[in-house]
């Protein structure tokens, strides 16, 4: 019995790490979660999503390629172009196996003694990518998209990673 009740907190821990989407909205304040966009000229744009607490870095990229598309189309623009990309992502890893020894000894009075300790850690889990936050460098036009693999059709971008992205 007491074996099934560590078994289910140990699965409830783990499903409480899971990390959830973070929210498709502005962010309320500089640097919070959510997506910024700065203009740098009439038509162009860094578009900026951030995390909450790291997420997966394919996810913010998508998250900040939504936000161009809906910035472009609310500029009245058809396509953007993707002029840089950065990301600011971090490696969070376990580290390995390892065993701690431990040695004492003291004295009182007549009488000594000694003692030693072990200790072992096991972490579970091993090397992930978390991300902060993805930034897109964008300019927007109209008329015929561009044919190279940086300019995207604002409403097919926006159709196509709402539906992804909301199931």
């Amino acid at each position: 019995m007491l074996r099934h009740l560590i078994f289910i907190a140990a699965a409830a821990a783990l499903a409480a790490c899971a990390s959830t989407p973070p929210p498709y909205a502005p962010a309320p304040g500089q640097g919070a979660a959510g997506y910024s966009e700065t203009q740098i000229e009439s038509n162009r744009y860094f578009v900026t999503f951030r995390a909450p607490s790291g997420a997966d870095p394919a996810l913010l990229q998508d998250y900040a390629l939504l936000r161009a598309a809906d910035l472009t189309l609310q500029n009245g623009r058809e396509w953007f172009w993707v002029d840089r990309r950065t990301l600011d992502e971090q490696s969070t890893r376990a580290t390995g196996p390892s065993v701690g020894i431990g040695v004492g000894g003291g004295s009182w009075g007549s009488h000594s003694g000694g003692s030693v300790g072990v200790g072992i850690n096991l972490p579970l889990g091993g090397q992930r990518q978390v991300a902060r936050s993805a930034t897109l460098e964008i300019r927007m036009g109209e008329g015929a998209k561009p044919d190279d693999p940086n300019a995207y059709d604002a409403r097919a971008i926006a159709t196509n990673l709402r539906s992804r992205l909301a199931g």
